[in-house]
């Protein structure tokens, strides 16, 4: 694997690690996510394929048909 890969992977982990650690305690609702997530792609638009992949993967979690 390339050192850009290993390094893209490292800081996707330690944005994932910092969202646990500030906010790991919190409880909201998936409406609550929605809402952040569709901010999100209001603002950085040129995320939005990655954004909608993982919304409906979340969707699709429990669906044996997916």
């Amino acid at each position: 694997m390339p050192s850009s890969e290993l390094n893209q992977m490292y800081f996707t982990d330690r944005g994932i690690e910092e969202l646990e650690k500030r906010r790991g305690d919190e409880e909201v609702t998936l409406a609550w996510v929605a809402d952040r997530l569709q901010e999100f792609t209001d603002t950085f638009p040129e995320f939005e394929t990655p954004v909608e992949r993982l919304a409906t993967w979340l969707a699709r979690l429990d669906d044996p048909e997916d």
